[in-house]
Order: C-alpha cells, then sequence, then structure tokens
C-alpha cells in the first residue's frame, strides 16, 4: 500500500512540475498574465475576427487589429506624423510638430518632428527612420509604397527633426502627398536595416515577416496574438507623456479583443458588459436602452446615431453589352426604391437621399455640394427612387424592350441579365442587392444576387469578372472627397489593366479623367476647384457608372458603459470622432474614457 501510495505521488509531483513548466513557458511565451484587471483593461469589439498574420507595417495581409495604415491610422502601437479628425477635416501633430508647411509652388511639404518622441527601446525617433521607411516602401514594393510612390518623388532628411516630402511633378497629386501625412506609420531605421539585411531582395519574405519584436514608438505593445485574442499592454515609458504631446499615459493599461465565433456571439458579449466599445453593425441598437435599459449608446443620440461617412454603391461592369447603356444604369438608379434599403437593409444608420441628395459627396462634404449647387442644379439630376413606372418609360423610349414576351428586355436582340454581386455575410449588403434585384425584375432586367465568400467577390471586381457589384465610396481624409471619386470613376484611359483597384466599373469618360487629374491641382478656395467638382457630379449623376444605394458609417462606434466611461459623443465638446477609440484623432478617447470604479 505504502509501495502504491508513493508510486501515486511520484506521479502527482511529475504531473505538478509539467504543468508548472507549462505555465512557466506559457506565461514566458506571452510575457502577461493570464488574465487582466478588468478595471484596466478596455475590450474592444469588430475589428478582430481571425489570428493575425504579423505585427508588419509593410504587408498588406497583417490582419491585426489596430494595425491599419489608413485615412483614419491606428496610431496604437506605430504612429504617423500627423492623425486625421473625420469631424473637421484637420490634421493634429502626432510625430510631428506644428503644422506641415507648404511651398508656394505646392511641390514640398516641410514637417518638422518632436524632439521628445523616441521608439520603446529609448533611442530617439529622427527624421533618418522617416526617410528609411519611405525608402522601404519603395524598395520592396508595398501596396502603400506603389500607391504614395506614384505621387511622391522622395522623402529626405533635411536634418535630424526635418524631413521634406517632394511631389512628383510628373504626376503631380497635392492631395496624396498631404494623405501620405496621416497614412503611414513609421519604423525604426536600424530594425529595418536588419531586417533588410535579413532577407535581401526577397520582397514577399520581407512583406510578411512577424515583427512582432520590432521597437516601436506608439502607446502599447502586442502581448498576446493568438486564436483567442489579441492583448496590448501599455508602455509605461511611452514618449507621448511628455509636456509636447497628450502630458499623460493612456487610462487603459491594456487593449483586449477576444475573437468570436462569429457575430451573433460577438453581440452577445457585447449586452453583457463583456465588450466596452464595439464595431460591428447591431440591427436595431436602439432597443438596447429603450428596451432593456442597458447602459449602451451610440455617438449620435438620435437617427442615423452613427456618423455617416462612407457610400456602399452598385458598380455596373460597363463591358458588359446592355449594362454599356448609361439608359440601363439611369433606369435602375430611378427604380431602387432607397428608402426601404436605408430603413430594412440600413436599420436606419443611413441619411435618407431627400435628407442629403446623392453626389460624390458623402454627409462629411456638404458644404462643397451647397456651393456646387450654385452652379449647377444637381438635385435635378438625382432620382428620389421607386418610380418604376419612369423607369420603364424611359427605357421604351430608348428602344429597349421586351420583344419576345418573356418579361425581359433586350439590347441588340440579347436580354439584359446580370448578377449583383457581394460577399456572403455582409448583411446590410445582402438585403440591399435582394432590394436592388427585385427593382430590377420590376422593370424588366433580368437580375438576380449572388454571395460569394469575400476572397471571391474581390477577385471578381478586380479582375472584371462580375456584372453588378457593390463597393464603397466615399470615406474620410484629407484626400477626401477626391479619392473616392478617383475610386470610382477613374477611367484609366480607356486601356484598363487585367486587375484594377480603382474604376471598377470599367466606364471612360474623357472629361471626368481630365477634371480628376485636375482636381488635385486646384486651391480649394479657388472657383475653378467648385466648378471642376459642379461638371464632374453632372457627369456622375448623368452617366451613373455607379449609383450609391445608403450612406454608411465609418464606424459603428457603440459603446457599453458597464466597466468604462467618457466614450466621445456629439455635442460634448472635445472633438473627438467616433473611431472605436484607435483611429486616427479617436486614440484621444483613451485619454479621456475613465473606469466606472477604480
Amino acid at each position: 500500500m505504502k509501495k502504491f501510495e508513493r508510486l501515486t505521488a511520484v506521479i502527482l509531483v511529475f504531473v505538478l512540475t509539467l504543468l508548472l513548466s507549462f505555465t512557466a513557458f506559457a506565461e514566458d511565451a506571452e510575457s502577461v498574465p493570464v488574465s487582466t484587471p478588468r478595471n484596466e483593461t478596455l475590450y474592444i469589439g469588430g475589428l478582430q475576427s481571425v489570428k493575425a498574420n504579423n505585427a508588419n507595417p509593410f504587408s498588406s495581409v497583417s490582419q491585426l487589429m489596430a494595425q491599419g495604415q489608413a485615412d483614419n491610422a491606428d496610431c496604437v502601437v506605430y504612429e504617423t506624423l500627423y492623425m486625421y479628425n473625420m469631424l473637421n477635416g484637420e490634421l493634429y501633430p502626432l510625430l510631428a510638430d506644428g503644422d506641415p508647411e507648404t511651398d508656394e509652388e505646392r511641390t514640398c511639404i516641410t514637417v518638422k518632428l518632436k524632439e521628445d518622441a523616441h521608439w520603446s527601446d529609448g533611442s530617439p525617433l529622427t527624421t533618418a527612420d522617416v526617410q528609411a521607411t519611405w525608402q522601404t516602401h519603395q524598395k520592396y514594393k508595398s501596396t502603400y509604397g506603389v500607391d504614395f510612390g506614384k505621387y511622391i518623388s522622395a522623402v529626405e532628411a533635411v536634418d535630424e527633426l526635418t524631413v521634406v516630402i517632394r511631389a512628383n511633378e510628373k504626376n503631380y497629386n497635392f492631395l496624396k502627398m498631404e494623405q501620405y501625412l496621416h497614412y503611414l506609420f513609421v519604423a525604426q531605421k536600424e530594425y529595418l536595416e536588419a531586417k533588410s539585411a535579413e532577407y535581401g531582395d526577397d520582397a514577399e519574405g520581407f512583406k510578411n515577416d512577424g515583427w512582432w519584436d520590432a521597437p516601436h514608438s506608439g502607446p502599447y505593445d502586442i502581448t498576446v496574438h493568438n486564436d483567442e485574442k489579441v492583448l496590448y499592454e501599455r508602455d509605461d515609458n511611452y514618449w507621448g507623456q511628455a509636456e509636447s504631446m497628450w502630458v499623460a499615459l493612456p487610462h487603459p493599461k491594456y487593449l483586449c479583443h477576444n475573437i468570436y465565433t462569429g457575430n451573433d456571439a460577438q453581440a452577445v458579449a457585447f449586452e453583457a458588459g463583456e465588450i466596452d466599445v464595439n464595431q460591428q453593425f447591431m440591427p436595431n441598437v436602439w432597443t438596447y436602452w429603450e428596451e432593456k435599459g442597458l447602459p449602451i449608446s451610440t455617438y449620435l443620440y438620435e437617427p442615423p446615431y452613427h456618423l455617416d461617412a462612407q457610400m456602399p454603391s452598385l458598380y455596373f461592369n460597363c463591358q458588359k453589352e446592355g449594362l454599356n447603356q448609361a439608359v440601363v444604369r439611369r433606369a435602375l438608379s430611378m427604380a431602387i426604391d432607397y428608402n426601404q434599403i436605408i430603413a430594412s437593409a440600413m436599420s436606419g444608420y443611413s441619411y435618407t437621399f431627400t435628407e442629403i441628395p446623392r453626389s460624390l459627396f458623402s454627409p462629411l462634404n456638404q458644404d462643397l455640394y451647397q456651393k456646387c449647387c450654385e452652379i449647377t442644379d444637381l438635385e435635378a439630376l438625382n432620382f428620389a427612387g421607386r418610380d418604376v413606372e419612369g423607369a420603364g418609360i424611359m427605357l421604351d423610349e430608348a428602344g429597349i424592350i421586351d420583344t419576345d414576351g418573356d418579361g425581359i428586355r433586350e439590347y441588340n436582340g440579347i436580354n439584359i441579365t446580370a448578377r449583383c454581386e457581394c460577399p456572403a455575410g455582409f448583411t446590410d449588403w445582402n438585403a440591399a442587392l435582394e432590394i436592388v434585384a427585385e427593382a430590377g425584375r420590376e422593370i424588366g432586367l433580368g437580375l438576380e444576387t449572388y454571395f460569394p465568400e469575400t476572397s471571391v467577390w474581390n477577385e471578381d471586381i478586380q479582375t472584371g469578372n462580375f456584372d453588378i457589384a457593390m463597393n464603397s465610396m466615399g470615406g474620410v481624409g484629407v484626400a477626401q472627397p477626391w479619392s473616392g471619386a478617383y475610386l470610382g470613376l477613374y477611367g484609366w484611359g480607356g486601356e484598363f489593366p487585367e486587375r484594377i483597384t480603382n474604376g471598377y466599373s470599367r466606364w471612360y469618360n474623357e472629361e471626368a479623367d481630365a477634371l480628376l487629374a485636375e482636381i488635385p491641382t486646384l486651391d480649394p478656395e479657388s472657383e475653378r476647384y467648385v466648378e471642376a467638382w459642379a461638371r464632374l457630379n453632372e457627369i456622375y449623376l448623368t452617366e451613373c457608372p455607379n449609383i450609391s444605394l445608403m450612406y454608411r458609417p465609418a464606424y459603428f462606434h457603440t459603446v457599453n458603459e458597464t466597466v468604462w466611461t467618457g466614450f466621445p459623443e456629439a455635442d460634448d465638446g472635445s472633438d473627438i470622432p467616433p473611431t472605436v477609440c484607435v483611429g486616427g484623432y479617436g486614440i484621444a478617447a483613451l485619454y479621456n474614457i475613465v473606469p466606472i470604479e477604480e
């Protein structure tokens, strides 16, 4: 018996040793506790649905929350020179010291850096890092480097704190030069040189490297990145607590995003207070506070509840017979029931086109829209929607009729049929396309819906393997509304590459291309600037190469104040945008929110 007891004791000791070893290994691997104090942890939702691939700012497939380089760049780990505020269109200095300076010809932008800025390893952040970052994007032809490389000829370090961004005068676009300031992260030169030496000319290897150990300038370290969650821990040596920046550390010590099995599971977690700030489409959001009495709220107190900035739109493949006829596109635009799309597909999270008429301008650009209307009656070119009879008459008068009695109109003797495509699981888009297809059938067009996987949809629109597809137009940033119009209308001079990432309609209008080239060169205060925009909108509303179906929030910024309070709200006087506390100047929210119970 004693022998058995001794054997049992040995086995228990062995098992405990293994468990302790595994725990020590796990803690060493993650360098964080298994759980974090709730009142020190801000839980975010809607930004991370899969395990992250890497933390590499040169990768286009990182899949890491708060790693986005965009107009509202997520400056949690890496930082940009400036932060964009979509509430007022202003740039706020981050790594930069003061406003950017532009020469008289607007071909150079000079930026000073803050002396206080430094890397997480303690070394100073200088213009050598800014220059090396640009040169590395060019060397390895990253997605960002290719984009901005068309418009910027050089990023030069004049001295340790002065950097100059020079235009490519053969392809001049001041808006893209300015956009660079708040779009791309700065990486450390020393680390870049080490990685470049490791990978040599292997661009794909360089862009797919993990970068989990890279020095950063932002306020948080990435400490967990697995199938269950990503976790960021505050760097208490963050330079931004200097008087030249925030004069404090962000209040949450940890930022955490759990990875959920789907939207339903995430919605349950949010309702239970397990998520504090959420970027997720949730139908009928007002029921959380009106019917359930929960401490849940949105940025706006009433419809559309969120800050609309994007314009999900129908893109017609104008290389397809029948769809290449503007009258067909205009007739469908006339017949669609937009109010139904907004009420049912979007749960009312959009202004109607009566409230904000359709144009190339998002709700954030309405001052420019009004100036254009003083020159051209754009509202007369708009369709209120649900005019099936008028759309039918328009097609009849164009001679596009049903000659064989099968219920589908023909063009050049061929039925006009089309698949309306967007990714499966985009529930608001899926519902919108069902309404579009029904409107098409009512006016004699053979439309049906098709919802493939996101990767298939993306491949289809880039290669032209589609009939009608949904994608967004518009958005935020200093290059807006031009960049949205460029995305939607650019015609590639009529010579379309096999794969494209803008001008998905494959529609070419010589005047439109000329206007898109001219607008970025104009002074926004000039009369010609307004004239150019007015004419471009005329073409857009007449030719209808794409049709905006609704307005959509830049972020579905929804908060549960069970644990944290002080999130941005409309008219709170803070000028902090609702970007889930991580995008652009929205990161300022991390310095405002406080735990309800310390």
